[in-house]
């Protein structure tokens, strides 16, 4: 149950930080704006660090395969598309083709096993939902 209150704060959470950046986008450009979200998440995760974890930080080199380190880049990329899908479509309809996306993308990596995710088999009803998902971004964008 816990996992499932940690899931949906982290959506609410995108949703809203995505409203927010945006705002911020419009005041000062895009790519100041992805740099002062990156440099504030690096603030606050460092402060936990230091307060809570003390771990060596060069741990994270241990990682393999190396493309693993690539969550960062891809955390700048996911801010720009984010702040960029928002303001083109507005935060409904970006969060909702968001989501959609994540959940093809999450259930094709199960079902391929991968980047060292475990290999699932297919489920009819997993299929079923994303497809349930799709029909709602057609009903939802439908005038």
């Amino acid at each position: 149950m816990f996992g499932f209150l940690i899931a949906m704060l982290s959506g609410a959470l995108m949703s809203i930080q995505g409203v927010f950046n945006t705002q911020v986008t419009k005041a000062s450009g895009i790519w100041s704006a992805s740099a002062f979200v990156q440099l504030t998440a690096f603030i606050v995760c460092m402060g936990a660090w230091f307060g809570m974890e003390r771990r060596s930080l060069l741990k994270v080199f241990s990682v393999e395969p190396k493309y693993m380190l690539l969550g960062g880049v891809m955390g700048a990329l996911i801010t720009f598309t984010v702040i960029k899908s928002m303001d083109m479509l507005g935060p409904a309809k970006a969060v909702l083709l968001i989501v959609v996306s994540q959940l093809a993308v999450a259930y094709g990596m199960e079902l391929m096993g991968l980047f060292q995710v475990e290999k699932q088999p297919f489920e009819w009803r997993k299929a079923l939902g994303l497809g349930i998902a799709i029909l709602g971004i057609i009903v939802f964008k439908w005038k």
